[in-house]
C-alpha cells in the first residue's frame, strides 16, 4: 500500500523540506514554498508497458566506434545554426522565452517544413485546442498531411499517442501544462515538471525521436521550474527579443551536439517568421553619419561575427552622483571603462552622466567589446565624430592596454564584406594570418592609441 506523505517544495529551485519555512536555504528567495503530496511505496508505473529493459555493460573507450549524429534539416538555415546543424534524432530540446514572442510561431512552422520532407509530425498544445491551432496555421499558411495536432494534457495519454503514431518529431506546447497523475501536485509544480520532463526524456531517447518542449519563463528572463530542468535537456534555446519590435533572437545557451551561444535572427512578419540571413546590414541600416559618440565592433556570436553599432551619450551631470545606464551590455562594465579612460587617458569623466546603448536590441557581454565602448565614451565627451568606416576592436585592461581577442580573421572578413575600410584592433592580433586586400588595419597597444587612430589626436 502507498503512503500518503506531504513535503513542502521550493518552486524557484526545487529544494525540499519536510516543513514550510519563509526564505528558502537554497536559493535565498522567500515566499517560494509549497505543500505537495507525496505517494511513497507505490509501484511507479510506465507510460510504455512494452519498452523492454537494457543493461549495459562498461566499454573501453578506444573499441567505442564514433559515428557522426545524422541530423534532420529544415528550410530555416537560421533555426539550424542554432542547433548546431540541424534537429539530431533522439534529442530533447528546450525552447523558452517571453508570453507572446513568438515560440509556438516558430515551431509551428519548423513542424510545417519537416512536414513536407514526408515526415510524421504530432504538434501536442496544452494551451490551446486544436481548432486555436488550426487558426494559427491558417495564418501562416500551413496545410500537411503529415502533420498531427494534438490538445492534451495528461502524460500518459501523450505517452499512448506517440507510441501509436510513432512520429518523426514531437512538439509539447508548454511543459508547465502538462500533468502526470502519480504526482498529485499542481501542473507546473517542481514535481509535475521534474517527471514530466525524466519522462519525455526517456521517451525520446529509447524512440529515437526528437522533442521539443516549449518551457514558460520568470519575470527575471529564466525558465520557470527547477534549474535541474536545463540540467535534463540536451539542449536549451531562448527566444528574445522586443514584443513592439520586429526582430527576434533565437539564442542557444546550452548544446549537447553543437557550439553554444549561436544565434539566428528573424523577422515577425504577418504570414510568420522570416528569417534574416544577414543581420549586420540590418543593425547597421539606421546608424546615423557623423555623429559623436557612435562606433561599430565586430562581435562574435557562436561562430558567426555580427556588426553592431554601440552608441553613447557623455553630458554634464545634475546630481550628485553621475548616472551610468547601459542597454545591451553589462552595467558593471560603464563604470571600469571610464575609471581607465580618467585615470590612464586623462578624461575628466567623474561629473558626466554616461547612457551607452547597443542598437538593435542585441546584447553582448564578450571582452572584445571594449575598446569600441571606450572610443565610444571618448568621442560623445570631446563631441568629435568618429570615421563612420572604421571598426574598434579589442579588450581593455585596467591599465590600459588593448588585449588580444579570438577570431580576428572572421570579424575583419566581415568588416571587409560590408565596406568597411580600417579596423583598430590589438597589435597582437596581427600576427597568422592573411589580412584582405580592400581593408586597412591598425595594431594598437594601448587605449590612447586607439583613441589617436579613431579620433585624431
Amino acid at each position: 500500500m502507498a503512503k500518503r506523505s506531504t513535503k513542502f517544495v521550493c518552486q524557484e529551485c526545487g529544494y525540499e523540506t519536510a516543513k514550510w519555512m519563509g526564505k528558502c536555504p537554497g536559493c535565498q528567495n522567500w515566499n517560494t514554498f509549497v505543500e505537495e503530496v507525496q505517494m511513497t511505496g507505490a509501484k511507479s508505473r510506465h507510460a510504455f508497458a512494452g519498452v523492454p529493459k537494457y543493461s549495459s555493460k562498461p566499454e573501453k573507450i578506444s573499441a567505442i566506434k564514433s559515428e557522426k549524429e545524422p541530423r534532420v534539416t529544415t528550410t530555416m538555415k537560421e533555426f539550424n545554426r542554432v542547433l548546431g546543424g540541424g534537429i539530431v534524432p533522439g534529442s530533447l530540446v528546450l525552447i523558452g522565452g517571453d508570453p507572446g514572442i513568438g515560440k509556438s510561431t516558430l515551431l509551428l512552422q519548423v513542424s510545417s517544413q519537416l512536414a513536407q520532407k514526408e515526415l510524421s509530425v504530432l504538434y501536442i498544445s496544452g494551451e490551446e485546442s486544436t481548432r486555436q491551432t488550426k487558426l494559427r496555421a491558417d495564418r501562416l499558411g500551413i496545410a500537411s498531411d503529415n502533420l498531427y495536432v494534438l490538445s492534451e494534457t495528461n502524460l500518459l495519454d501523450i505517452a499512448n499517442q506517440i507510441e501509436a503514431l510513432q512520429p518523426s518529431f514531437v512538439v509539447i506546447d508548454s511543459i508547465q501544462t502538462i500533468y502526470r497523475e502519480e504526482v498529485t501536485s499542481a501542473p507546473g509544480s517542481v514535481s509535475q515538471v521534474r517527471e514530466c520532463t525524466g519522462e519525455l526524456m526517456r521517451i525520446a531517447k529509447t524512440n529515437a525521436i526528437p522533442i521539443f518542449i516549449v518551457g514558460h519563463v520568470t519575470k527575471e528572463g529564466a525558465i520557470a521550474g527547477p534549474r535541474m530542468l536545463e540540467h535534463m535537456v540536451d539542449a536549451v534555446l531562448y527566444f528574445e527579443g522586443e514584443r513592439h519590435h520586429t526582430y527576434r533572437i533565437l539564442r542557444s545557451v546550452k548544446n549537447r551536439f553543437g557550439s553554444t551561444n549561436e544565434m539566428g535572427i528573424f523577422e515577425m512578419k504577418e504570414e510568420g517568421l522570416r528569417e534574416v540571413l544577414n543581420p549586420s546590414e540590418i543593425f547597421l541600416e539606421e546608424r546615423s553619419q557623423g555623429a559623436a559618440g557612435s562606433t561599430v565592433v565586430a562581435s562574435m556570436e557562436g561562430t558567426r561575427p555580427v556588426l553592431v553599432e554601440i552608441q553613447a551619450l557623455i553630458s554634464p551631470t545634475s546630481f550628485g552622483n553621475p548616472r551610468r545606464m547601459a542597454t545591451g551590455v553589462d552595467n558593471n562594465r560603464i563604470p571600469l571603462l571610464m575609471a581607465v579612460l580618467e585615470k590612464r587617458v586623462g578624461l575628466l569623466l567623474q561629473n558626466q552622466d554616461a547612457y551607452i546603448k547597443v542598437a538593435g536590441g542585441v546584447k553582448l557581454d564578450e571582452p572584445a567589446i571594449d575598446l569600441a565602448i571606450a572610443v565610444s565614451i571618448a568621442s560623445s565627451f570631446r563631441n568629435m565624430p568618429t570615421n563612420p568606416e572604421d571598426i574598434f576592436i579589442g579588450e581593455v585592461g585596467l591599465t590600459g592596454e588593448v588585449r588580444r581577442v579570438s577570431r580576428i580573421e572572421q570579424r575583419v572578413r566581415e568588416a571587409a564584406k560590408l565596406g568597411f575600410k580600417r579596423v583598430v584592433c590589438p597589435r597582437k592580433n596581427l600576427e597568422g594570418w592573411t589580412i584582405p586586400e580592400s581593408i586597412e588595419i591598425i595594431g594598437v597597444d594601448s587605449v590612447q592609441e586607439a583613441l589617436a587612430a579613431g579620433l585624431g589626436r
